[in-house]
């Protein structure tokens, strides 16, 4: 649907095509050209590919955290992936399931906060750049 301030301008070029006198620009924002537009489209443009190389190198950085004096760690991502998580042999020779479960929740949480942090710090500076009216 046009509405009809689009349906009037369809019908003027329409009109001014048909005496031959070529194509009529219409009302509203133009595309393309310069200007500070074309400096924002370009910068954000910039920021993209970066953030975007930011988390392939994310992806291909590791942390460990570990949990209960050793006993259980977790290597995870800049991009939030358990890679791995190891239990340490002589504490699984004790049997205390609960007190497992309570030592990989805290080395779990403990990870994923570092790992968002770590990404953070990386990404934060990037839409730092973008500075964005209204934002």
């Amino acid at each position: 649907m046009l509405g009809v301030a689009g349906t009037l301008a369809c019908a003027l070029e329409r009109k001014h095509m048909a005496k031959g006198k070529g194509n009529m620009a219409r009302p509203g924002p133009q595309r393309g050209g310069g200007g500070a537009g074309g400096d924002m489209m370009a910068r954000l443009q910039q920021v993209q590919a970066q953030m975007q190389q930011a988390q392939v190198e994310l992806a291909d950085e590791y942390i460990s955290v570990s949990s209960g004096g050793g006993a259980v760690t977790i290597e995870i991502s800049g991009v939030q992936r358990v890679r791995a998580v190891r239990i340490a042999p002589e504490f699984l020779q004790s049997g205390d399931a609960e007190m497992l479960g309570d030592i990989l929740v805290v080395a779990m949480n403990a990870a994923l906060e570092q790992s968002q942090g770590m990404a953070a710090g990386r990404l934060g500076p990037l839409t730092g750049k973008l500075s964005l009216p209204g934002m």
